[in-house]
């Protein structure tokens, strides 16, 4: 007979721009590691209080710590990717965060990505060749 094994963490995906963060949320504590180094330590030239903005929001600073595997982009895109994800798993384990976190902007998806380049045309995404005036 197989044994059903209980889930002690919660998962969810952040993303941002390029970046893709997993992060999984377990109760305890302990510290919060990124890609298995310390959360400061990974994004080192970021201010520290961005990284628990969501822990602060919601009053749970020594309850939970997060693991994370994040990839793609450069570290901002990153850090936002992570603050998503982490929001996200709060809310999926207890359900009242949503309003506390919400007019935070912690739990808006940044649509904002950059425009791919159009063949036939210069460098930038929209840039033109210049036209001979005569």
């Amino acid at each position: 007979m197989k044994k059903e094994s209980k889930k002690e963490f919660i998962s969810a995906v952040g993303r941002r721009k390029r970046s893709v963060a997993r992060v999984r949320l377990y109760s305890g504590k302990s510290q919060s590691l990124v890609n298995d180094l310390p959360i400061g330590e990974y994004f080192k030239n970021i201010s520290p209080i961005y990284f628990f903005k969501p822990f602060e929001v919601t009053h749970t600073t020594g309850k939970y710590y997060a693991t994370a595997k994040v990839e793609g982009g450069g570290k901002k895109g990153q850090l936002g990717a992570f603050l998503l994800g982490l929001s996200r798993a709060l809310v999926e384990f207890s359900p009242e965060n949503r309003q506390v976190l919400k007019p935070f902007n912690l739990l808006t998806r940044d649509p904002r990505e950059k425009e791919r380049r159009k063949f036939g045309l210069a460098q930038g995404a929209r840039a033109r060749k210049q036209s001979p005036k005569r």
